[in-house]
C-alpha cells in the first residue's frame, strides 16, 4: 500500500507540472486569448502542446481523485503542493524561464511544510458520539 500511495503522489506531481507546463508552451505558440470570443479559445486545443498538457491534467485528475478516496483532503492537498517544485524546474529549464531567488526560497518554505502535515495522519478518525448525547439530542428535536 505505502509504494502504490507514493506512485500516486509522484504521478499527480509529474502530471500537474508536466500538464502546466505543456499547456503554457502551447499558450506561447497560441497567443492572447479574449474571452469574448469563444471560438478562439476553443480553437486553442488545436495546438498539440495544449492537447498533450490536457491529456497530462487529466492523468492528474485521476491520481488526485484516488488520493482523495483514501486519505484526507487537508493531507493529500498540501502533499500534491510539491508539484511546486517541478513546475518551477520544469519552467526554468524547458520553457527557459528566470526562477527567482525569492521564487525558489518560496518553493523551499512551501515544501518544508509539507514536511510538517506529513507528520500527521493521513486520516482523521471520525469522533465517536456517545448513545446517550445522541438520544438526547433527538428528544430535544421531538
Amino acid at each position: 500500500m505505502q509504494l502504490r500511495r507514493n506512485l500516486v503522489y509522484l504521478a499527480i506531481m509529474g502530471f500537474g507540472g508536466a500538464g502546466d507546463v505543456l499547456l503554457k508552451r502551447g499558450m506561447v505558440d497560441f497567443g492572447a486569448v479574449d474571452l469574448h470570443h469563444p471560438l478562439h479559445v476553443i480553437s486553442a486545443l488545436a495546438n498539440p502542446w495544449i492537447l498533450v498538457g490536457i491529456v497530462c491534467l487529466t492523468g492528474f485528475f485521476a491520481s488526485y481523485l484516488t488520493a482523495l478516496s483514501w486519505h484526507d483532503l487537508s493531507y493529500v492537498l498540501p502533499a500534491t503542493a510539491m508539484g511546486y517544485v517541478v513546475v518551477a524546474i520544469l519552467s526554468r529549464y524547458f520553457l527557459h524561464e528566470q526562477v527567482s531567488g525569492w521564487r525558489w526560497a518560496g518553493i523551499l518554505l512551501i515544501s518544508a511544510g509539507v514536511g510538517f502535515v506529513t507528520r500527521g495522519p493521513a486520516v482523521t478518525e471520525p469522533k465517536k458520539t456517545e448513545p446517550m448525547a445522541a438520544a438526547k439530542g433527538s428528544q430535544e428535536l421531538a
